[in-house]
């Protein structure tokens, strides 16, 4: 990694596997700020730039799965890696539905880390300054102010549902596949992004049908989705 250091924040109450991860870190040449609780945590995202949050579910207090959804509810983009114990599907899913990139069990290997600590980074560098505002089919996506549109009604979505409308959106009517969506919402094709992706369309859908019709949101069997197109 060359230029300025990354900026990464480390939550995690327990100070032994804080101060580890932040170690192993700093030694890969990032610059690491940690917290033992959600509020210091919120207090670090809120005052500057930050290229990652590394983010322990069981905080005190506020735990880090409402954390994460908060800070998505703020508008913060930074991408999140989570950390928990808790490893089975469904514990994975809520936490990618709370707004999470990625999601890693506990004990972790610190190579895993590392690695997925750099995808993420180069993930997160790749993306670039977004467009301003994407439509089409009567949907209106505002990357910047994170709000989307069905006409002039405002469409109430979560972080990861916007993220999908978005990329269906630039399409342009046409059809995304399952495996493509996994790979640019979620980062990757994993049984959790994939159950994940079931959830939000499901629900997508729902927030997409105008007036109790048909919703825009149209699933092409076998291939993918995509914004009003014709069903095969």
């Amino acid at each position: 990694m060359s230029g300025s250091p990354r900026r990464v924040v480390v939550v995690e109450d327990d100070s032994e596997t804080r101060e580890f991860v932040a170690r192993a870190l700093r030694e890969d040449g990032l610059e690491v700020r940690s917290a033992a609780r959600a509020d210091s945590a919120r207090k670090l995202v809120q005052a500057g730039e930050v290229d990652l949050v590394i983010l322990d579910v069981g905080l005190p207090g506020i735990s880090g799965l409402d954390l994460c959804a908060e800070l998505r509810r703020d508008g913060a983009a930074v991408p999140i890696l989570m950390l928990t114990a808790r490893t089975d599907v469904a514990s994975r899913v809520e936490g990618l539905e709370a707004g999470a990139d990625d999601y890693l069990g506990k004990p972790f290997a610190l190579a895993e880390l590392r690695a997925r600590v750099r995808a993420l980074l180069r993930r997160g560098a790749r993306a670039g300054p977004p467009e301003a505002v994407l439509e089409h089919a009567g949907v209106r996506v505002d990357l910047r102010r994170r709000r989307a549109f069905l006409g002039a009604e405002e469409l109430p979505l979560t972080r990861r549902e916007l993220d999908l409308l978005a990329r269906l959106v630039r399409a342009g009517g046409v059809v995304v596949e399952r495996e493509t969506l996994l790979e640019d919402v979620w980062g990757a094709d994993t049984p959790e992004a994939a159950a994940s992706l079931e959830v939000i369309v499901s629900r997508l859908r729902r927030k997409l049908a105008s007036g109790g019709g048909a919703s825009l949101l149209r699933n092409v069997r076998g291939i993918g989705y995509a914004l009003d197109a014709e069903e095969t």
